[in-house]
């Protein structure tokens, strides 16, 4: 299957190749979660100092040993337990299979200073905003991905992101045992129900960053939006204090975006003339990542994952701070790219159901046919925008 993908993308350079190009994307600050842009002055993101289980001085020492609970799971833990970043906690295992070491404890090799995979990506991988959402990852792309980390060819355009740093730092303690494990682990869980909500609006609820992530300190949706990507926790508590692995995200996305995200995503927004194609602001991402964007072969699935995450991969990849075997393939896809092509993108592809063999709507102006296979018009009911 992978040369049926790369073929699709070389036919599509080949007759899209009269590109509509921009300058490149300003910095997407809340992908990020910053408010600024980064200063000459200002440092590399410091690496997250291991989380062990520990009492915290100050904060009430009651609160953080009282068992707490979740729907639907029977275990109790305490808000040390949730915080031991080396003895993942597991709401639901009967969600997954048994966690291996490197998940659940992180990589020997670090001893007292290791952080278990679980810790960041949830146990049943699928993470968070401000981290990357491992699971159903096919794994020669995840093991592809540690590699990356390890060797210097994959870092943050944001170089104040800390995260960032304890990934490479972690796939450099990693054994190559421990990789295979983590990737067969991650890959083994499927991904079938939605964990973001995309919701259109002009006008999102104020909020507060922590760790890089967004947080609404009120339910009335009274800042304007400003062309943002806004994901926050659907239930601040169960995100934040229980890290419930069932308990997703919202993000609201600038009204118009769907369909704009719609048309570069299955198009790469085209330009006709005369019934022909005369320029492309993009490669459309169904040529490699499948017309359900559930991904052909290595090629990963893109559909219903976070669109936070999703936007510092692209600008990445723009920035030449992601790199490796596979980025060459992207960067005409990301080349004339804005931060409102950025936002569309993401924003469609996160509202896309993470179903196999879901097909996306036909496009209104259908471009010339480069694989038939790629082209069955199945119409699928429209987006119904909420605001």
């Amino acid at each position: 299957m992978r040369h049926v993908a790369l073929l699709g993308v070389l036919t599509a350079l080949v007759v899209g190749s009269q590109f509509t190009h921009a300058s490149g994307a300003s910095e997407p600050l809340w992908a990020y979660g910053f408010l600024t842009a980064p200063g000459p002055g200002d440092l590399a993101g410091r690496q997250n100092p291991p989380a062990g289980r520990v009492i915290r001085p100050d904060e009430d020492r009651d609160n953080q040993l009282k068992p707490r609970h979740v729907p639907g799971s029977a275990a109790s833990f305490s808000l040390v337990d949730v915080r031991d970043g080396q003895n993942v906690i597991d709401w639901f295992p009967g969600d997954h299979p048994p966690m291996p070491d490197i998940v659940k404890h992180g990589p020997a090799s670090l001893g007292r200073a290791k952080r278990a995979c679980g810790s960041c990506h949830l146990s049943n991988g699928k993470g968070r905003p401000e981290n990357a959402q491992p699971a159903a990852l096919p794994v020669a792309y995840f093991m592809r991905q540690i590699h990356d980390f390890r060797y210097g060819f994959r870092r943050s355009a944001d170089w104040r992101k800390p995260n960032t740093n304890t990934m490479i730092n972690l796939a450099m303690s990693m054994s190559d045992e421990e990789i295979r494990q983590a990737a067969q682990y991650f890959s083994s869980i499927s991904w079938t129900t939605p964990w973001v909500q995309v919701v259109e609006t002009e006008f999102v609820p104020k909020t507060r960053i922590a760790g890089n992530l967004f947080i609404a300190t009120a339910r009335d949706r009274t800042e304007p939006i400003a062309g943002r990507v806004i994901e926050v926790p659907q239930d601040e508590e169960q995100a934040e204090l229980n890290r419930n692995p069932r308990s997703g995200f919202v993000a609201y996305v600038p009204v118009g975006s769907l369909a704009r995200g719609e048309d570069l995503v299955t198009t790469g927004g085209a330009t006709f003339s005369g019934g022909q194609v005369v320029s492309r602001r993009t490669l459309a991402c169904t040529s490699c990542h499948g017309r359900d964007l559930m991904g052909i072969d290595d090629v990963p699935p893109i559909a219903g994952r976070s669109p936070s995450y999703t936007a510092r991969q692209l600008y990445d990849f723009q920035q030449g701070t992601r790199n490796g075997a596979a980025a060459p393939l992207m960067k005409p896809v990301v080349a004339g790219l804005t931060e409102e092509d950025i936002v569309a993108i993401t924003a469609y592809v996160a509202s896309r159901p993470p179903v196999r063999g879901f097909v996306p709507a036909t496009p209104t102006h259908q471009p010339p046919v480069i694989d038939t296979s790629a082209r069955v018009p199945e119409p699928r009911p429209r987006l119904v925008s909420s605001r």
